[in-house]
């Protein structure tokens, strides 16, 4: 009775942490396997070993993917950013006609299933005669990144009080200048977690990178070719736990860029706190 009572008065806190639970279990059991000893993906547990983490420094392919993934991570990361700059500026400084119809254009990668647009995407591409390749996976990437950075430095640009940059202007320095020494320093922060978030992404992303990748296979195509041989499975725990492992870092590290931007830009709004 007391249990269903606090239950009922604490619904959310009994929904987060049903959902937390739900979500991360299946993760958590990767490191338990990836130390496991036995080649069967099963409980209970065999014994304490490091030989699957072994096998990854030996496999030659998987250095390959591993380098694939890393490159075309990188650049989407960068492409993305540099497009989500310009987006994020035209649409928090300036107005311009269909404004809101350009927007949700750019936001509509969020809300479609990743495997219509890279279904789309290899019928465009096959239809214009280009050839698969990483270049192909980097456009896909990009398209699906571009609306997460929009969104982060958005935020960012929102937080800036445009007399700092009226003065800028003011003093003599060029739009360019203004950007580079006042604009720039103040929305960094969000810059990084742009580029740490995107870099994410692109580097876990698997559906778009198995329909647009050519003979270079991204690191999760690899590790789903993987899957159809069962003496693989440990060695795949085990790159498993790194990536968990990589991504959380990588996430972290973008939030704390967040909201360190959202710390240095509330010093700089009004006295009431507001975003411009």
């Amino acid at each position: 009775m007391n249990v269903t009572r606090f239950l009922s008065r604490n619904w959310l806190v009994s929904y987060a942490v049903v959902y937390m639970v739900l979500l991360y279990l299946p993760a958590l059991l990767l490191p338990l396997f990836a130390f496991n000893s036995s080649t069967i993906i099963a409980f209970p547990l065999k014994g304490f070993t490091l030989e699957w983490f072994g096998v990854l420094i030996e496999t030659k392919a998987l250095h390959k993917a591993v380098q694939n993934s890393l490159i075309i991570a990188l650049i989407t990361s960068a492409i993305s950013t540099l497009l989500g700059i310009l987006g994020a500026r035209a649409i928090v400084r300036f107005r311009f006609p269909l404004k809101r119809g350009i927007v949700g254009l750019i936001m509509v990668p969020l809300i479609l299933p990743e495997i219509i647009v890279g279904v789309s995407l290899l019928v465009l591409l096959m239809q214009i005669g280009i050839s698969l390749s990483i270049w192909t996976v980097i456009a896909g990437h990009v398209l699906i990144c571009l609306p997460f950075s929009v969104a982060i430095l958005s935020s960012a640009f929102q937080g800036l009080d445009p007399s700092l940059e009226e003065a800028s202007m003011d003093l003599g320095e060029t739009r360019f200048g203004t950007f580079r020494r006042v604009i720039f320093p103040l929305i960094l922060p969000g810059i990084i977690s742009s580029m740490l978030i995107t870099f994410t992404i692109s580097l876990d992303e698997f559906i778009i990178a198995f329909f647009l990748t050519g003979t270079d296979v991204t690191l999760p195509v690899y590790i789903w070719g993987q899957m159809r041989f069962p003496a693989k499975l440990p060695s795949i725990m085990a790159l498993g736990t790194i990536l968990l492992l990589l991504s959380i870092f990588l996430l972290v590290l973008g939030e704390l860029f967040r909201r360190r931007s959202a710390r240095r830009q509330g010093k700089s709004t009004s006295p009431t706190g507001g975003l411009v």
